[in-house]
């Protein structure tokens, strides 16, 4: 038996904090916002972490500490098991090279007056990397491996499709060899029709390249489709983690059920009632005591008010952070 494979990216109760000043103009007072609290995951070589939870719980953020482009307040991110180096150094930009990011918005993240063949060229001349010469043959041979061809090295964003412009952007991000691709909603901005097709060339360049991703995405469907393993945040903190298959049919924690339930699938085909949360994600600048979700969660009892959850493991090898899931919370049961 074949020894399981070092970790690529270690996060390790990553956490990062923002000062912000509440409401009241310039008489308002200072607070602290916690966008990302305590996060721990580790991603192998050639598979995917699927990030997922509602806009504002932490998931861009976390990108952004992996990548290194913000500073933790807390923990740290570890790279083939060396700390990722401080922000503007000469070691981080040699490091980035290894660790690319693919943005939401594809014409957003290309410049409209370069040809998009320049564009995908760039990395290479920013880092002095290849010969002159040879960066035109690299970025062909990238245009190919993503599905586009010669043909479009010579023309401008404005002039392509939303997917073709997100195979530009992917091009680009592999053209420095990376052996990680942050993915932060990367197909959400694209017509339904093109986003398998992107999907799939993902999953290729993968089985090619022997990829690692980090993929954000509020779309559960698409995670379980390309992830190798699922964590689900709420409000800054990983509340659920495990295999796909098994975290997105048979839910444990009450905001994973919730955020399945929501899943668009046919009348016949729904098993379970729609759970329907009341309320709004609390403030981040004034988090709940106890369990973040206690105030929307139908399965809360008086422990979830006052002693915060640890994430650790389910019977199933799933993590879990909930006192009712691990049956810590006396006769009370999660939903149905």
């Amino acid at each position: 038996m074949n020894a399981p494979a070092a970790p690529l990216l270690q996060a390790r109760d990553l956490s990062r904090s923002f000062r912000v000043r509440r409401s009241g103009g310039m008489f308002g007072h200072a607070a602290v916002l916690h966008a990302v609290d305590g996060v721990s995951f580790d991603l192998t070589p050639g598979r995917t972490l699927g990030l997922v939870g509602e806009s504002g719980c932490g998931k861009t953020t976390t990108a952004r500490l992996v990548l290194g482009i913000l500073t933790p307040t807390g923990g740290e991110v570890r790279f083939e098991g060396a700390p990722v180096p401080a922000p503007g150094t000469r070691a981080w930009r040699q490091l980035r090279r290894r660790m690319q990011m693919v943005f939401q918005d594809p014409l957003g993240a290309l410049d409209r007056r370069i040809p998009v063949g320049q564009q995908v060229m760039e990395p290479l001349a920013i880092h002095g990397a290849g010969a002159r010469g040879d960066r035109r043959g690299r970025a062909l041979e990238l245009l190919d491996a993503v599905g586009l061809g010669a043909s479009f090295f010579a023309r401008y964003p404005h002039e392509l499709s939303g997917g073709q412009r997100q195979r530009i952007v992917l091009a680009r991000a592999l053209i420095l060899d990376p052996t990680l691709l942050v993915c932060d909603e990367p197909i959400s901005a694209l017509d339904v029709s093109i986003q398998a097709q992107v999907i799939n060339l993902l999953l290729d360049l993968q089985a090619k390249f022997g990829l690692a991703y980090l993929f954000i995405s509020h779309d559960l469907k698409v995670v379980r489709q390309i992830s190798h393993e699922v964590a689900v945040m709420y409000l800054g903190k990983i509340v659920e983690q495990g295999d796909p298959d098994r975290l997105l049919t048979d839910p444990a924690h009450p905001y994973t059920q919730a955020l399945v339930s929501a899943i668009p699938v046919a009348a016949a085909a729904r098993r379970r009632p729609r759970l329907i949360l009341k309320g709004d994600p609390p403030n981040p600048v004034d988090r709940p005591a106890g369990c973040a979700f206690h105030p929307r969660c139908p399965a809360a009892v008086d422990r979830c008010r006052v002693d915060t959850p640890v994430l650790k493991p389910l019977p199933d090898g799933r993590l879990a952070a909930c006192h009712v899931a691990h049956g810590e919370a006396g006769s009370a049961r999660l939903v149905a």
